[in-house]
């Protein structure tokens, strides 16, 4: 007699592989740094102290004076700080641009490609809603270049 439970999970995890993303044939995205990511919320842009010492060395100041002027607990993690007066603009964007680019920290260079802007058509065009860099006249970045976002 064969056991149900073996087919039936077994037939699931078939399933599940053949399901493609339906972003599959990729998305249209060229950002335009307009500096719309880096704005709004209130939110949190949560920092490494690997990303610390990178953007304090890129700023040629001490990771601990970088803490102190830049950076919040929240818990047992760390953000960078918000400009709570200009629409709760990351503290390192001025004029539209990143003073930290080289050194940004990953949820940064993995912008747009967040697990929760991928989960669905909606929730890509949601994204798109706030992201000018995300239209149909933009190049198309093809699915394996989004996957590598993913495992950054």
């Amino acid at each position: 007699m064969t056991d149900q439970s073996s087919i039936s999970e077994n037939d699931t995890a078939v399933a599940s592989a053949a399901v493609e993303p339906w972003y599959k044939k990729g998305l249209n995205f060229k950002c335009t740094e307009c500096g719309q990511c880096c704005t709004g919320g209130p939110g949190f842009v949560w920092v490494t102290e690997e990303e610390i010492a990178a953007m304090a060395d890129l700023l040629q100041i001490s990771v601990k004076d970088f803490k102190i002027k830049y950076v919040r607990k929240r818990g047992k993690r760390q953000s960078l700080n918000e400009r709570k007066s200009d629409n709760f603009a990351c503290v390192f964007l001025k004029d539209k641009k990143c003073l930290v680019y080289k050194a940004r920290p990953e949820q940064c260079r993995t912008f747009p490609w967040w697990k929760e802007n991928l989960e669905s058509e909606e929730s890509w065009k949601l994204a798109a809603s706030t992201c000018e860099g995300i239209h149909n006249e933009a190049p198309v970045v093809p699915y394996s270049q989004i996957v590598q976002f993913g495992k950054l």
